[in-house]
């Protein structure tokens, strides 16, 4: 047997809906309309199935104008009082076996009065059950479920990728080009020597004689070598 009652897992993407809908309640609602929305991702056909069961839209989803009005109601009692309205009509004959007691009937008293009523099974029957308490706290009989937010994916943890190639530290690898113009830098504190090559070019006269040349060799030893 099919049910009759309007049911969804969690009350979460139904309450986001109307929180949406008191901003502005589109003309038209269809399951693309909730999807550019994102306000019921993956639940777009039961929140339509619970705005048709409770008479705000119409079987082509258009808005009816007489029981959309409660959500132009800007103070939360007052939106709370004609939302009641709407679902004591919706669920008249829960209303007419347990009269106003219907908004504070226990969870399991519902299950059993939708799953004799529709012949449902024991979780939609359940689901349904959740249905009428979100809107009942909707309605101002109880708290208004807070919708849970969307944990982030598992991966990097929210953490920046780093950049290839872009390390600063160049002691994990980093390659540090030497302009092969330049002289490689030395650590004044460094214990190694450095060694030192000065080349002399010599000219020798071509008329010298032997005095001449010993005198010339003696002077860049003496000079050069030497340090006198």
């Amino acid at each position: 047997m099919p049910s009759s009652y309007p049911y969804i897992s969690s009350a979460g993407p139904m309450i986001k809906t109307f929180e949406r809908f008191r901003k502005q309640f589109p003309r038209e609602v269809t399951a693309d309309t909730l999807r550019r929305l994102g306000v019921a991702p993956k639940n777009e056909s039961y929140v339509i199935n619970i705005l048709r069961f409770l008479g705000l839209i119409d079987e082509n989803g258009n808005k009816v104008e007489e029981k959309a009005k409660a959500f132009l109601q800007h103070e939360d009692e007052k939106f709370s009082e004609q939302i009641a309205e709407v679902v004591e009509a919706a669920y008249k004959p829960l209303f007419d076996l347990y009269g106003s007691d219907a908004w504070e009937t226990g969870r399991d008293q519902l299950v059993t009065y939708f799953r004799t009523t529709d012949g449902s099974s024991d979780v939609v029957g359940k689901r349904q059950a959740i249905t009428f308490s979100a809107l009942a706290s909707l309605a101002g009989h109880g708290e208004v479920i807070q919708p849970r937010e969307r944990a982030p994916k598992p991966g990097n943890g929210g953490a920046v990728p780093r950049k290839k190639g872009n390390k600063s530290n160049p002691e994990k690898g980093a390659t540090v080009k030497q302009d092969p113009a330049v002289p490689p830098a030395v650590d004044p504190g460094s214990s190694s020597r450095v060694g030192l090559t000065v080349r002399i070019e010599v000219n020798l006269p071509a008329n010298g004689d032997q005095e001449t040349y010993d005198a010339i060799f003696q002077s860049i030893r003496k000079n050069l070598i030497d340090g006198e």
